[in-house]
């Protein structure tokens, strides 16, 4: 009986990480897909449209606003649409949320903003993984941060979340380590192994 749990157990831990990436990827592609579908009928004639050219037709419109976006015209109508959003209420909350959490992931690792680093609690004797995200609080009602402290996001494992503190300064180690990989090492629980051309 124990080898039956033993073989089973293998089997299972070996076929949930592949089933939950294929789940995972399908779903990606099938909403990107559904996405584009009607937007697409509208345009093509009746009948030639194929399953496929939805994820198609989505990359393809991704790569030409990568493009445009290098014009100063379209960048300039760009912030103005963004200074519109940043206006009303809610979607100024959901819109600033995402634009920085991307933030992350773009632009130079090597920016001062965003970087990586350890965060030393001398007290319980242990170093936590997290992106300093901002230095300046002038914004914030008084007190609510002390001086001398900064803002380092801390990621959850496993989950999309995790925690903003302010500690000293003091208390912070700069990583010399890409965005990606540090989210990487910290949403896996450090299981993953990272290679070293990462």
């Amino acid at each position: 009986m124990k080898f039956i749990s033993k073989v089973f157990l293998t089997g299972l831990f070996t076929a949930l990480p592949v089933l939950a990436t294929i789940y995972l990827l399908v779903w990606l592609f099938t909403t990107a897909e559904s996405f584009m579908v009607s937007p697409l009928q509208m345009i093509l004639p009746e009948g030639t449209y194929v399953a496929g050219m939805g994820l198609a037709a989505g990359c393809a419109a991704v790569f030409v606003i990568g493009i445009l976006m290098r014009a100063y015209v379209i960048r300039s109508i760009f912030n103005l649409t963004e200074r519109f959003f940043l206006k009303v209420p809610l979607i100024k909350t959901i819109y600033s949320a995402l634009k920085e959490f991307f933030g992350l992931f773009a632009g130079d690792d090597k920016g001062e903003n965003f970087q990586v680093v350890m965060v030393d609690m001398p007290n319980l004797d242990v170093r936590l993984l997290g992106f300093l995200t901002r230095e300046e609080f002038s914004d914030l009602p008084p007190g609510m941060v002390p001086d001398g402290r900064v803002a380092v996001y801390l990621p959850m494992s496993y989950q999309i979340g995790g925690y903003t503190i302010f500690v000293p300064r003091s208390q912070l180690t700069p990583i010399d380590m890409p965005r990606e990989q540090a989210m990487r090492l910290a949403v896996t629980a450090g299981i993953q192994q990272s290679k070293k051309n990462d």
